[in-house]
């Protein structure tokens, strides 16, 4: 199985209400075929080196991953992301 990690730092000047719009449009992908499973969240503790929003998604091959970078459906969510981001960091692994 391969996780894939995607953590979002938002520029200042987007508000909350997109910030939770974003993260919906996120957790909208779940019923994508080949995800095992999917979680997105808000930070919670705001620390310095914090995060906005964090992404969690399991697949059971990496075949599938690479299936959903390409999906025509996260396109469009994934390019949303990068408009509203400062920075956007990802891993993908094992386990």
């Amino acid at each position: 199985m391969i996780l894939h990690l995607v953590c979002f730092k938002y520029r200042a000047d987007v508000d909350a209400a997109t910030r939770a719009e974003h993260r919906q449009r996120l957790g909208a992908l779940r019923d994508l075929d080949g995800l095992l499973d999917l979680k997105v969240g808000e930070d919670v503790v705001r620390s310095p080196r914090s995060y906005d929003t964090g992404l969690a998604i399991t697949f059971p091959d990496r075949a599938e991953l690479e299936a959903y970078q390409k999906n025509d459906r996260h396109v469009p969510v994934a390019r949303f992301g990068v408009d509203l981001c400062d920075h956007i960091v990802a891993v993908d692994f094992e386990i």
